[in-house]
């Protein structure tokens, strides 16, 4: 539901409410309120348990940053941009794109690959075991951008404030971060290992605590994907109480009086 922020001059109501066969659904009152209940606490427990695995995530790169650490992704993507990136002479900048390319669903962490090789045939795999992809991708967005290409910014549906993969179609050029948990199916035209730019002492000295963060954190992913299993089981559960009790040729006829209504706009 979407409340209007100018009902009447800007937006209005259409209340589909009035497709229902209240006298109808009257039996269904407890089972209906049941379902609602129970698919809204899984979706409840499911974010929860995301937020404990995103603290988690943001724990585990806390751990390992570093200045050392910053200056050579930095450099890697400063070479990357030498090689791939050569500026557009003439070419104004270019513009940025913000799409989600994965996300966590009742059926487990997903990404559309093959989204990415339907635009771009040359694919960097920036194998990424502990969330580090980000500080290269911002460099090679930003090089990108003043080269004069424009990109399609993906950010990680764990942290929408982090870059996780970036493509540039006009170059059939993409940068997709890899992980153990989720690793990128296809064949790489070239395979970073992002987890060499760490420290060595420090990832040693750190091993324990990253083995016990990556634990939890698969840990509380998976209960997170149950319990959106769950929240889905229960809503179609909702969804096949409501639906011998809709009017759904009155629904066709409202959405038809508004598109009708637009088009005299």
């Amino acid at each position: 539901m979407v409340e209007p922020k100018y009902p009447g001059v800007v937006e209005q109501y259409i209340n589909l409410g009035k497709c229902y066969d209240h006298n109808g659904m009257e039996g269904l009152r407890t089972a209906i309120i049941s379902c609602m209940r129970g698919y809204k606490g899984h979706y409840q427990r499911a974010y929860r348990c995301l937020d404990a695995a995103a603290e988690l995530m943001y724990d585990v790169r806390s751990t390992l940053d570093s200045d050392a650490l910053e200056e050579k992704l930095s450099k890697r993507a400063r070479g990357i941009l030498d090689r791939e990136l050569k500026p557009r002479k003439g070419a104004p900048a270019g513009t940025v794109k913000q799409r989600f390319l994965g996300a966590v669903t009742h059926r487990g962490q997903m990404c559309l690959w093959g989204t990415v090789e339907c635009q771009c045939q040359r694919i960097y795999e920036l194998s990424d075991r502990y969330g580090l992809a980000h500080r290269m991708l911002a460099h090679l967005l930003s090089g990108a951008l003043k080269a004069g290409y424009d990109v399609v910014a993906c950010p990680s549906p764990m942290a929408p404030d982090r870059l996780e993969h970036l493509l540039i179609p006009q170059l059939s050029l993409a940068f997709l971060s890899s992980s153990p948990a989720h690793p990128y199916p296809g064949k790489a035209y070239r395979r970073l290992l992002l987890d060499n730019a760490v420290s060595a002492d420090l990832l040693r000295r750190s091993r324990p605590r990253l083995r016990f963060s990556q634990k939890i954190t698969s840990a509380l992913m998976d209960e997170a994907v149950d319990s959106l299993s769950q929240a889905k089981a229960m809503h179609d559960d909702l969804e096949a109480l409501y639906h011998p009790y809709v009017n759904f040729e009155l629904v066709d006829e409202t959405a038809l009086a508004i598109a009708a209504e637009l088009s005299l706009l």
